[in-house]
């Protein structure tokens, strides 16, 4: 038996509509948007429907709205939080435990290793470097190891040419995961250095351009990581992600 899909509210095709007009105008983040009066005749809609639809787009990332005269919408580049805190609702409903998160890296991540060692910039590449010495001279410093931690795996996700691995490494290790941080996961320096000697082996394997070698140190680095968390904080797998 198929269902009909459900109907969309006018506020949210509408919502569509402004999105697709910035695109088709070129208009850039900084821009504002025309006042409310004129969008009102430009889409035929009511005050409720155009506001509604610009405060869903403002929740999206989309839109600010700049106080004062003269002030109103203006567009706005969204970020990887929206993406994070619908993802989360969506897996606590779901009642998923933070292993989801554990092992959806294990699955992406040495691919994206592989396609940044064909794909990755020089610009990326330096950064890349800096994120391994910057950790290595702030190993002992607990948050500059998770921030440099973070940094390299989120390069390597944008290195890799592909946007959506970018992005859900921004929510998986970054705003969701935080290196497990959120989820009673500590590092002791000894764990920071082998963490340290395999950033070092992958940065390497980029560095030469050896998707292979990129490939299979990312995956042994992740195994590593998904070790230590099952011997070391198996209670943390199995806590449930919250809308946080």
């Amino acid at each position: 038996m198929r269902f009909a899909p459900k109907p969309q509210k006018t506020a949210l095709i509408l919502a569509q509509r402004i999105v697709r007009d910035i695109h088709t105008r070129g208009l850039r983040p900084g821009q504002k948007l025309p006042p409310e009066r004129l969008m009102m005749e430009e889409y035929e809609a009511g005050r409720g429907t155009l506001r509604e639809s610009l405060r869903y787009l403002e929740l999206q990332g989309v839109l600010s709205f700049k106080p004062g005269p003269g002030g109103g919408p203006v567009v706005e580049k969204p970020g990887a939080d929206s993406l994070a805190a619908t993802l989360a609702l969506l897996l606590q409903f779901d009642g998923a435990p933070y292993r989801v998160i554990a092992e959806a890296r294990a699955a992406f991540e040495p691919l994206m290793a592989g396609l940044a060692a064909e794909r990755i910039t020089p610009e990326r590449l330096t950064d890349l470097e800096r994120s391994v010495t910057d950790m290595e001279s702030g190993l002992t410093d607990h948050d500059i190891y998770l921030e440099s931690n973070v940094r390299f795996h989120d390069i390597i996700a944008w290195a890799s040419g592909n946007s959506l691995f970018g992005f859900l490494i921004d929510v998986m290790v970054g705003d969701m995961d935080i290196s497990g941080a959120a989820h009673g996961i500590n590092y002791p320096v000894r764990r920071r250095q082998a963490v340290l000697k395999a950033h070092r082996n992958i940065y390497e394997a980029i560095a030469a351009a050896e998707p292979h070698q990129a490939t299979e140190a990312m995956r042994e680095h992740i195994d590593e990581y998904l070790t230590y968390i099952t011997r070391k904080f198996p209670q943390s797998l199995s806590r449930q992600i919250t809308w946080q």
